[in-house]
């Protein structure tokens, strides 16, 4: 199967959600939320995490995460994941309650796709009085969401971006066994995982250069995660990517108000009395629909 035969079938089920001038989403990816060790990259940022999602919930804004939500790769299991960030979990279900979260698997969190999982895992979390408090009951993860344009402008559609990458795709169970059995004991001296696509820049530009070609084919704007390099796209690349939640000091996420779509790095800032604060801050010049409006959407 072709990388565009892959990206076309994670479509073919895929819900939609509209998109007007008076929608209001946050798109995340990458977060890799850990069991709390020293291979938890999720653990230097949870603080952002935490200040972001508490803005976005205060905004009205619905959280879409594009795949790679849970480290499942490293970590058999979502249950420590889940008592170690229960604060983050705690404003997820929140969003969840009130009808404003729609999650999708990449990768690192392929098993999400089969409903037993969520079934299973996904019901409830420990929350800090010790009793279980509901979580996502009933979710499905999906493989792609759509934004249906109300206006003229293109569409919008979300995967993970895994699709363009044939090892993290179609060889992942594989992927998944040198992940957990080799380079990440490796890793824990110094080696590189020449697999990952967020560590190694040529396979970034091939997976890059590939959904940019395949939204371009299409006609509509594709944003993804995986390669963990924040993007906004132009007038003549339909292509986005969130970033993620990892870096190494900060976190990245897109915004779409309206038909306007934004990429918004949160990160720690000191003010001249020394003390801390989280701060959100665009890192480019808005990009608007309409500056697609070429594209016979």
């Amino acid at each position: 199967m072709s990388i565009d035969s892959r990206l076309n079938h994670a479509f073919i089920q895929a819900p939609s959600l509209p998109l007007s001038g008076h929608t209001r989403y946050v798109l995340f990816s990458d977060c890799h939320r850990g069991a709390g060790t020293s291979g938890d990259n999720f653990l230097k940022n949870q603080h952002l995490y935490f200040a972001a999602l508490q803005y976005y919930l205060e905004k009205c804004f619905t959280y879409i995460e594009l795949g790679d939500g849970d480290e499942l790769w490293e970590n058999r299991s979502l249950t420590q994941i889940k008592s170690i960030h229960n604060d983050a979990f705690w404003l997820l279900s929140d969003f969840y309650s009130r009808g404003q979260l729609y999650m999708l698997y990449g990768n690192h969190d392929m098993v999400k796709k089969y409903p037993n999982f969520a079934s299973c895992h996904c019901t409830d979390y420990p929350c800090s009085t010790c009793k279980p408090e509901p979580l996502f009951p009933d979710i499905t993860f999906h493989a792609g969401l759509i934004l249906k344009n109300q206006s003229d402008g293109p569409d919008v559609y979300l995967t993970h971006g895994h699709q363009a990458d044939f090892f993290n795709s179609v060889l992942w169970r594989l992927s998944r066994f040198l992940v957990r059995y080799v380079w990440k004991p490796l890793e824990n001296i110094g080696f590189l995982d020449p697999t990952s696509a967020a560590k190694n820049n040529t396979k970034k530009k091939r997976i890059e250069r590939a959904g940019m070609n395949w939204a371009r084919n299409k006609e509509v704007i594709l944003i993804t995660g995986h390669t963990h390099r924040p993007m906004l796209g132009s007038g003549d690349s339909p292509f986005f990517n969130t970033g993620s939640c990892v870096h190494p000091r900060c976190i990245t996420c897109i915004e779409i108000c309206g038909f306007c779509l934004t990429l918004v790095k949160w990160t720690l800032y000191t003010r001249p009395d020394r003390t801390l604060y989280v701060a959100r801050e665009a890192l480019a010049d808005s990009v608007y629909l309409d500056h697609f409006l070429f594209i016979d959407s």
